[in-house]
């Protein structure tokens, strides 16, 4: 009995690491703001890479702009991820259900977090604001209600 429990341990730790392995290492990078390439999303707000790729094994770190308005629908990741508010008052709540009374008004240094699984949403309620996330990828996003 014991070796199927090492026959599976060992299966689950040669996982581990070669997901590990597979991540790409940081690079050298040094980014001045002018030098920032911002990219339009559909859904109105704009990103920038700093580092990784969200999409892969490994950390990641991007910066988002929010227009003045703009409303993030509640959503949630599989992954772990800490943000922080460079510019601007982010609002921000967690929950199922985008409840201006459960949001907290987050200026210029504010963070959160984001674990894994919990359903959150935000708000640029008073003006444009600039945030930053980092994670540890592979991550995605899905919108609470949809299948």
């Amino acid at each position: 009995m014991r070796s199927g429990y090492t026959k599976v341990f060992c299966a689950f730790a040669f996982s581990t690491l070669t997901c590990i392995v597979h991540a790409d290492p940081l690079t050298e990078t040094r980014i001045s703001p002018q030098e920032l390439k911002w990219e339009k999303l559909s859904t109105g707000v704009e990103r920038t890479n700093i580092a990784g790729d969200d999409k892969k094994a490994g950390l990641y770190v991007y910066r988002i702009r929010f227009p003045a308005g703009s409303r993030v629908t509640p959503h949630f990741h599989p992954d772990e991820r800490v943000g922080t508010v460079l510019s601007g008052t982010l609002y921000f709540g967690y929950g199922p259900e985008f409840n201006e009374a459960a949001m907290k008004a987050l200026p210029p240094g504010g963070s959160w977090t984001e674990p894994p699984k919990q359903p959150h949403f935000a708000w640029a309620k008073d003006g444009e604001v600039v945030i930053q996330v980092m994670g540890y990828g592979p991550s995605g996003t899905t919108q609470v209600g949809s299948k």
